[in-house]
């Protein structure tokens, strides 16, 4: 399988999962693209969460301020109308919870893989970068008419390309 593809249904598959248990809502799954380079700038809430061991990267949610109110709303069962400190908490945790799935997922594959704590930001017009221009796997996710992007970009860790092994023969990763 190559890595693309598994990073794809563990994304998928982590995120239908968490909207289920967490917030007891069911999201449809936009089509996955890759983007590279500098990314158009943001107006909302973006969360980001390391991924580091033999691979290393970063896991990425960003929605509309609207959805983000929307998910503390429904995580913490209060209604939330203006992004404050239990929204921007709500998203870290949702983001946790995501990209957690996607690195249980992702180790019999690529080996352990440890998970930072996540960093939420909010704001209007600004941009962000991945360091070392890695391709990103970006999944849109649907609740109703709002969007939530996931994203993840992953890579051999320089540790691992100098002491590279094989961690699992039966699983075959195209590179």
């Amino acid at each position: 399988m190559k890595l693309e593809e598994l990073l794809i249904d563990s994304l998928t598959r982590a995120a239908a999962q968490v909207f289920s248990t967490m917030l007891d809502v069911q999201v449809r799954c936009g089509s996955t693209s890759t983007e590279r380079g500098l990314p158009q700038a943001n107006d909302g809430v973006v969360s980001f969460i390391g991924l580091a061991g033999a691979w290393a990267g970063t896991g990425s949610l960003a929605c509309s301020p609207v959805m983000a109110c929307r998910i503390c709303s429904q995580m913490l069962m209060t209604e939330q109308t203006a992004v404050n400190e239990d929204v921007l908490d709500a998203v870290a945790e949702l983001t946790n919870m995501i990209i957690g799935g996607v690195k249980t997922d992702l180790e019999p594959h690529l080996g352990q893989l440890g998970l930072s704590i996540p960093t939420v930001i909010f704001g209007r017009n600004f941009k962000t970068k991945g360091a070392g221009g890695a391709e990103w796997i970006v999944t849109p996710f649907f609740w109703d008419e709002d969007a939530l992007l996931a994203k993840v970009c992953l890579t051999r860790s320089e540790k691992s390309l100098a002491h590279a092994t094989v961690l699992d023969p039966t699983c075959h990763l195209d590179f």
